[in-house]
C-alpha cells in the first residue's frame, strides 16, 4: 500500500474505473427493486446491505497495517454527513428518475454533475481545475449530449427536456456534485495519509448515518415499514455489495485527487451502462451514438493526462 497521498498520483484512475462498473451493477440492481419495494426503500439498500462489506474491508485493512485511529474533527464529521445526506437526496432522485418515461434525457441531465462539481470545488474547496481538465469535463459532457440524440424508431420532442424526469436528472447532478464535494471535504480534513484507510472510514462513517436516517424514516413512513426490505434480501444483497465496493473505491480516490477529476473520469460508467444495455439487446450503435461515445473517451483520457 502507498504510504502518502502524494505517492498514489495515478492509482486513483483504476480506482475511478473500477467504480464506475461497480456503480452500473448496483444501478441495475436498485432499478429492479424499485418497482417491488418502493423508491425510499430500494435507496435505502445500498446503504444499509451496504455497511458489513464497508465494516469488514475496514477491519481487513487495520489486521494488515496496524495503526492508531485517526482523529475524527468536527471538521471532518461534517464534510462526511453533508455529503452523505445529499449523497441520500442523489440516489433517491436518480431511482425516480429510472420510473420515468424519457429516461435518457433524465440521465443525461444527471450528468452535468461534472461541471457541478467543478463549480462547487472551486467555491468551497479552491480547487481551481487546469485548462485542460475544464477541456476534459466540457468535451465528456457534450459526448452525453451527443448520446442522448434520439434514434430513428424514437421522437423527443424539446419538452421533454423540462419534462418530470429532466428535472428529477438534474436535481440527482446537483445532489451528488455536492456530496462528492463533501466526500472531498473530508477527506482532506481526516489528516489520514493511507487513502485505503482514509476512504474505508468515510464509506463506514457515511454509511452508518444514511442507514439510520433513512433506514428509520422508511421504518417509520413507509407502507410496511422495513419488512419489504428484509424480504428482498437477495437483490439487496447484490445492490449492497456492488454499492460499497463502488463507494470504497470513490472515497479512496477523493483521497487522492481532486472531486472534480474523479467524477469527470467517473462518467465512464455511461459507456458502461450503453455498452451493457446494446450487448444485452443486442443492437447496433448509430453514429450519434459513436460519436458520442468518442467525445465522453477523449475527455476521459484528457482528465487523466496530467497524472
Amino acid at each position: 500500500m502507498t504510504s502518502s497521498l502524494i505517492d498514489s498520483t495515478w492509482l486513483w484512475v483504476p480506482l475511478v474505473l473500477f467504480a464506475a462498473l461497480a456503480q452500473t451493477a448496483r444501478n441495475a440492481a436498485q432499478r429492479s427493486l424499485t418497482q417491488a419495494i418502493g423508491t425510499l426503500p430500494a435507496t435505502m439498500v445500498r446503504f444499509l446491505y451496504g455497511l458489513p462489506f464497508a465494516l469488514l474491508w475496514l477491519g481487513l485493512l487495520y489486521w494488515l497495517t496496524p495503526r492508531a485511529l485517526p482523529q475524527f474533527s468536527l471538521v471532518y464529521l461534517g464534510w462526511i454527513a453533508l455529503g452523505a445526506l445529499f449523497q441520500v437526496g442523489g440516489t433517491a432522485m436518480l431511482l425516480l428518475a429510472m420510473r420515468e418515461r424519457n429516461f435518457a434525457v433524465a440521465v443525461t441531465l444527471s450528468k452535468t454533475e461534472v461541471l457541478q462539481v467543478a463549480l462547487f470545488a472551486t467555491v468551497f474547496l479552491h480547487e481551481l481545475p487546469t485548462a485542460l481538465s475544464v477541456v476534459a469535463m466540457v468535451t465528456a459532457t457534450v459526448g452525453v449530449l451527443v448520446l442522448s440524440l434520439p434514434s430513428r424508431d424514437k421522437r423527443w420532442s424539446l419538452s421533454a427536456w423540462f419534462s418530470r424526469s429532466a428535472l428529477y436528472g438534474l436535481a440527482c447532478g446537483a445532489f451528488f456534485a455536492v456530496a462528492a464535494i463533501g466526500f472531498r471535504g473530508g477527506a482532506l480534513a481526516l489528516g489520514e495519509s493511507v487513502p485505503w484507510i482514509n476512504g474505508a472510514w468515510g464509506v463506514v462513517l457515511a454509511q452508518t448515518l444514511q442507514s439510520i436516517v433513512l433506514g428509520g424514516w422508511v421504518a417509520w413512513r413507509h407502507p410496511g415499514g422495513l419488512a419489504p426490505v428484509w424480504r428482498a434480501w437477495r437483490v439487496s444483497l447484490i445492490a449492497g455489495s456492488m454499492g460499497a465496493a463502488a463507494s470504497m473505491a470513490w472515497f479512496s480516490a477523493y483521497a487522492m485527487q481532486g472531486a472534480a477529476q474523479v467524477r469527470t473520469l467517473g462518467m465512464v460508467e455511461v459507456v458502461f451502462s450503453y455498452l451493457v444495455s446494446r450487448r444485452v439487446l443486442s443492437e447496433p450503435l448509430s453514429w450519434p451514438e459513436k460519436i458520442g461515445m468518442l467525445l465522453m473517451l477523449i475527455g476521459l483520457v484528457l482528465v487523466t493526462l496530467e497524472y
